[in-house]
């Protein structure tokens, strides 16, 4: 419920689209510093109070996002109340729901077994019932419509393939040194820094390149930064040298900085402010969307996986970030349109 707001909040308050291109750098690379404050945040917390710290910490973290909400963040309603669209909403939640839940119990159930076969039926009925519902409710929970702009689609696949290629690395990685390398929670934390640094420095980069020469320039770089790491680590070994794989988050970590700022640029360039609001919501719950996806589809590689077997069975999921990473030049030359 935080993540799309937030970015829509960024979209309505700088109609212009040079400073929303900045603003939208900026909330990346804040977005960046999360990424370096939660790995080791958390490794610290298991170290020394265990794994269910890692939950606790949410309490002050939201007491102070309700404060600081309040005391800054201005108010913003449209011209008039939209209705709840509940049964999209309950329809989407089962598409997803089924989708994740498929990916990850996949290598156990078996991908041609009766229950497989039964909720690939399910996800289909569900998925259709969603489009029909949308097409004919007055004010739908997602503008289907939207869809029919090729750079909007495109946006909108492109974040949810970036954050498939960073949770599928932020796992793979955290099961592989901890299991497979033996690393304490706090070093495999550690060694997520670079993947932040990149992000962090490159965000605001990113938003401005995109302010200047428009979005394709920065989502080539996404793509082939994003698609480098990957390849690093194709041939993971039990022996892979540290620098290679610090070398490879440090990669996808600047791929991420310079992807935000386009696809959000791209998803909402050419709508009015009420639309572009929607837009820059729908593009961020499908950065959501994939990083369900994304922890689903390593989890599923990772399942049933020693540790002397983790370095395999994690290939293909850096195949998968380099395919997302080479998806964005896609999404560059859409971006044109």
């Amino acid at each position: 419920m935080l993540s799309p707001v937030a970015l829509a909040i960024v979209v309505n308050a700088m109609p212009d689209p040079r400073e929303r291109a900045r603003a939208i750098g900026v909330w990346a690379s804040v977005f960046g510093l999360s990424m370096a404050a939660g790995p080791v945040t958390g490794g610290v917390l298991i170290a020394a109070f265990g794994w269910r710290s890692v939950f606790w910490i949410n309490l002050p973290v939201v007491a102070a996002a309700l404060v600081l909400v309040a005391v800054f963040v201005p108010e913003s309603r449209a011209e008039r109340p939209r209705r709840l669209d509940l049964p999209g909403q309950v329809l989407l939640t089962v598409v997803l729901g089924l989708v994740a839940g498929v990916l990850i119990e996949g290598p156990r159930i078996g991908w041609a077994s009766p229950t497989a076969l039964v909720c690939y039926a399910l996800t289909m009925a569900a998925a259709a019932g969603f489009v029909q519902v949308e097409l004919r409710h007055g004010e739908p929970l997602v503008d289907l419509g939207l869809f029919r702009r090729p750079p909007f689609a495109s946006a909108v696949l492109g974040a949810a393939a970036v954050f498939v290629a960073l949770n599928v690395s932020l796992l793979l990685n955290t099961l592989y040194l901890q299991h497979a390398r033996g690393w304490t929670p706090l070093a495999t934390g550690a060694s997520t820094l670079p993947m932040a640094l990149g992000a962090t420095l490159c965000a605001p980069w990113s938003g401005t390149l995109v302010g200047r020469l428009g979005p394709r320039r920065p989502l080539i770089l996404a793509g082939g930064f994003i698609a480098a790491g990957g390849l690093c680590l194709t041939n993971l070994r039990q022996d892979t040298s540290v620098p290679l794989i610090l070398l490879a988050h440090l990669l996808i970590g600047v791929g991420f900085g310079f992807a935000n700022a386009p696809l959000t640029n791209t998803a909402v360039s050419g709508l009015p402010r009420a639309r572009a609001g929607v837009a820059g919501a729908i593009t961020s719950t499908a950065r959501q969307v994939g990083a369900a996806i994304g922890i689903a589809v390593a989890g599923g590689m990772a399942a049933g996986s020693g540790p002397a077997g983790l370095a395999a069975a994690s290939r293909p999921g850096w195949l998968l970030v380099t395919a997302c990473g080479l998806f964005l030049f896609v999404v560059a030359r859409a971006s044109r349109s």
